[in-house]
């Protein structure tokens, strides 16, 4: 937990001092609702670069686990996302086109996955790391002077590496090896503040 933690802080200070020589309506710090609700916070910084360019930084961490003894279940993860973005207008406002990437490990067990992929999840244990990436597309509405929200939709594909045990946190290393996924990667309904 400590290093999460750490890691966690590290995003933070380093997003902190970026704002600071930040020119109005050149940065946005957010946060991803659907992260949000599914108890993954997340804190990303998004930079203007000119006109209808941008670059944004997310960064999610979910350290729980859930239930106990044969009903505990996680979905331990942390993941940092990168993305370019070209604007059709002009920066935060409208429509946009974007180049992302992701990164981070994870712990899982007793998870039901979306359409029936990875089904030895609800067995046993896997822990590891991914990375990937993919495109997007999205949209920017104008709320106040300060205040915007975005849709944000991407698909793509990832590399996972795993270590797979038997049952939660006992047992010894039965498996390990690597998936590729291909499919959505990216689903954001993001709330922003513009300074």
């Amino acid at each position: 937990m400590a290093k999460y933690l750490s890691k966690w802080l590290g995003v933070l200070t380093i997003m902190f001092y970026m704002t600071l020589s930040a020119d109005a309506q050149q940065v946005a710090m957010k946060t991803n609702l659907l992260y949000d609700a599914a108890m993954t916070p997340n804190v990303g910084m998004e930079v203007g670069l000119g006109k209808k360019h941008s670059f944004q930084v997310f960064y999610g961490l979910h350290p729980w686990t859930f239930g106990h003894g044969d009903d505990k279940k996680q979905l331990k993860h942390w993941v940092v996302n990168p993305e370019w973005r070209y604007w059709f207008c002009h920066r935060f406002n409208g429509s946009f086109l974007g180049i992302h990437a992701f990164g981070g490990q994870y712990n899982a067990y007793k998870i039901k996955m979306p359409l029936g992929w990875w089904k030895e999840l609800q067995d046993d244990r896997f822990e590891g790391w991914f990375v990937g990436g993919g495109v997007s597309y999205g949209y920017q509405w104008v709320l106040s002077r300060h205040w915007n929200f975005e849709a944000a939709l991407g698909v793509g594909a990832a590399y996972i590496d795993y270590d797979r045990f038997k049952c939660g946190d006992c047992g010894k290393k039965v498996d390990d090896g690597d998936k590729i996924y291909i499919g959505p990667t990216k689903a954001a309904l993001s709330l922003l503040y513009l300074f």
